[in-house]
């Protein structure tokens, strides 16, 4: 009897035990995938259909979304895009609903969107460059991805007076106006 107990035992100890190791194991990967560092390569590889896709659909340069990206989220590797999925550094506003983040940029403690994922990212910053403050970049078209490079810091995207710039060596440097038209 004492063995049929025994056997009775192990086999619902092992089936347990096996799926924590699993679990532990994928929870492993998940981590060290996160503090993988990505490339600028491999951000324009995960990213640029999703840009092509929100060029065509709301008349945003693929070049100038992707150079944005690469550059506010240091091609997916800054604190905001690891642990707010935030790859634009859109900040919260009065009429944001969502999910948080606290951290500090040109102020202390400052309040930045926080995404469930890089997609949402992505769609969001399509609908906050939809704001009456930039729809004169819209008149410029996809491929005048200077202009719009030079229109998002006029009209106060960022503060670095060298914003304009910083894009435009992006999307010259890996050809990102290809993806444009």
């Amino acid at each position: 009897m004492r063995p049929i107990y025994c056997l009775l035992l192990l086999l619902i100890v092992l089936p347990s035990c096996h799926r924590k190791l699993h679990r532990e194991r994928k929870a492993a990967a998940r981590e060290a995938k996160n503090h993988s560092k990505y490339s600028t390569e491999d951000y324009i590889a995960i990213y640029k259909n999703t840009a092509i896709h929100l060029m065509k659909k709301n008349g945003i340069p693929a070049s100038i979304i992707l150079a944005q990206g690469i550059l506010e989220s240091s091609n997916g590797n800054s604190e905001l895009a690891r642990n707010a999925n935030n790859h634009f550094g859109i900040k919260c506003t009065s009429d944001w609903n969502g999910k948080t983040y606290t951290m500090d940029d040109d102020k202390r403690n400052e309040c930045f969107r926080r995404y469930p994922n890089a997609d949402a990212s992505f769609k969001d910053h399509s609908e906050f460059l939809k704001r009456s403050r930039y729809a004169h970049l819209f008149d410029l078209g996809t491929e005048d991805y200077k202009g719009w490079a030079r229109g998002l810091k006029k009209a106060g995207y960022a503060t670095n007076p060298k914003y304009p710039q910083l894009l435009i060596t992006i999307i010259e440097k890996y050809r990102l106006y290809k993806l444009d038209g």
